[in-house]
């Protein structure tokens, strides 16, 4: 049985480059995928989107804009960390591990703040360590964050050129995610390599 990877596109596409993940999950779906494969635009749906990690997925990857000071269009492969006791990752989103604006952040020992329409990663994550502790459920093994620099991310709807113009990379970069290496003659994993421009 192959294991099951969900692929979830986050971002407000009201928000400029906000909308890459909800952008690159529609391009990706046009693409054969492997079986067990699910690629889901959640666009500001964060708590849909922790409901339904209740359901069991060995992978999860979040795609999403994710301000880590690079230039406009770089692309991020992030593996989250776990943190103890509330299966939150690493800092990303447009938010980078900070509170979206006009959000309170949690005080020590409180839950994740619910704001439907401001949950980063981050907060996804924390709300659903508490459901999977609620519930008995278990999180996603591994969690990656597939992310994009943002050029901006006022009001307004459509990607900047550059973060529209990584749209289509960041598509290759999950296709060879769920693409396993074959191994060599000596039996050690080998990949193609692939240019991107």
């Amino acid at each position: 049985m192959n294991p099951r990877v969900l692929i979830a596109g986050i971002g407000n596409v009201f928000l400029g480059d906000d909308g890459f993940g909800v952008e690159t999950v529609r391009a990706l779906a046009a693409h054969p995928l492997p079986d067990g494969v699910e690629v889901v635009d959640f666009g500001v749906r964060g708590v849909h989107l922790a409901y339904q990690l209740l359901d069991g997925y060995d992978t999860l990857v979040l795609v999403d804009a994710t301000a880590r000071g690079g230039e406009p269009g770089t692309l991020y492969l992030i593996e989250t960390e776990a943190e103890a006791g509330t299966g939150a990752g690493a800092g990303a989103g447009a938010g980078a591990g900070a509170a979206s604006p006009g959000t309170p952040a949690a005080g020590p020992g409180e839950g994740p703040v619910l704001d439907g329409h401001h949950m980063s990663p981050d907060t996804v994550l924390a709300l659903l360590g508490t459901l999977c502790a609620g519930t008995g459920a278990t999180p996603p093994r591994r969690t990656l964050v597939l992310g994009c620099e943002p050029a901006r991310v006022e009001e307004g709807i459509g990607l900047s050129a550059p973060v529209a113009a990584a749209v289509p990379r960041a598509v290759r970069m999950a296709l060879d995610l769920l693409d396993p290496p074959a191994p060599d003659e000596a039996g050690a994993p080998r990949r193609e390599l692939r240019r991107t421009p």
